[in-house]
Parts: structure tokens; sequence; C-alpha cells
């Protein structure tokens, strides 16, 4: 494993984020593909609403899967456009990209 401030843990396994998309892209991509970049960020952005009213809803068993998907939902789009989430997020590796402090220490959000 490369960095493990970069990972997923679960069920007594550590999942790098660059196995998941490749998990997630093993599963989806000929659909996703098929589907283009458009509609699967129409699907994605139906995920966020989903996830919307689990915050509302405040049940944890449903945010945790509303979570999940939009986090595969997420992936999937990156993967569509090229993109390696564990690359992607190396920007925050030092902490806030802006004030590269961690906590955040940036005046505004």
């Amino acid at each position: 494993m490369s960095d493990p401030l970069f990972c997923l843990e679960g069920e007594g396994r550590i999942l790098e984020i660059k196995d998941f998309q490749d998990l997630i892209k093993q599963i989806y991509y000929k659909k996703d593909n098929k589907r283009g970049v458009e509609g699967t960020f129409v699907w994605f952005t139906e995920e966020v609403g989903e996830l919307a009213r689990a915050i509302r809803s405040e049940n944890q068993d449903q945010l945790k899967e509303e979570f999940a998907d939009v986090f595969a939902w997420l992936v999937s789009l990156a993967s569509l456009r090229g993109i390696d989430l564990q690359e992607a997020v190396e920007k925050y590796s030092e902490g806030c990209p802006k004030c590269n402090r961690n906590p955040c220490s940036c005046s505004t959000n």
C-alpha cells in the first residue's frame, strides 16, 4: 500500500482509494461508458439528492448507504474522465490546499 492516509477501512481490511476505483470500474465501467459522462452525472446528482434526504432523516443506516452510493458514482465519473482519484486527493496530503494547515485556518469556507 502506498499511503494509508488515503484509504478506506472496512470489515477488517484496508482498501485504498485506487483499489476502490478499480473495483467500481470493473463492476460498472461498461454500463457507465455506454451511458456517457452526462448520463452518469445525472445518476450521480440523483444520488446526491437521496443523500440530502437521508441527512434530513438522520437514519444512520440510510446515511451510510447513500454516502457509499454517492462515492461510487463520483468514482465512476472520475474513471470516465480518466481521473485517478488516489492521485487527485494528494492535494490534501499536507492539509488545506489554500493555507497548508491542518486543521484549516482560512478565514473563509
